[in-house]
């Protein structure tokens, strides 16, 4: 992937500890994406730090989900660092189970 902020790049910062850039969007995730990381070789708390996400749309939501559920099912703890407003918004309109998981902090 190139890295205009359209594409998504997952950038390992530590052990356990991952960057997010770029959108994530509709036009910008894949049935790949949801692989993008590797749950099975990570340790049993996984934090994911969202300041240079770009957009995020329903796709990019769901996509999110789908990481929480990968995690839940192989045991491992997951949470998001500087969520953006734009996130929280969208979780809160879509009522969604997982939604304390998306409220803004100043983490």
């Amino acid at each position: 992937m190139n890295s205009s902020m359209s594409a998504i790049e997952i950038l390992s910062t530590a052990r356990g500890h991952y960057l997010i850039k770029g959108d994530l969007t509709f036009s910008s995730i894949n049935k790949n994406s949801a692989k993008m990381l590797n749950f099975a070789q990570s340790p049993a708390l996984i934090k994911i730090d969202l300041r240079q996400l770009g957009k995020i749309d329903s796709a990019g939501l769901a996509l999110l989900i789908e990481w929480i559920r990968l995690a839940r099912t192989l045991q491992t703890e997951l949470s998001f660092e500087h969520i953006p407003a734009q996130l929280s918004a969208l979780a809160k309109l879509c009522d969604i189970a997982e939604i304390n998981l998306f409220n803004s902090t100043t983490q």
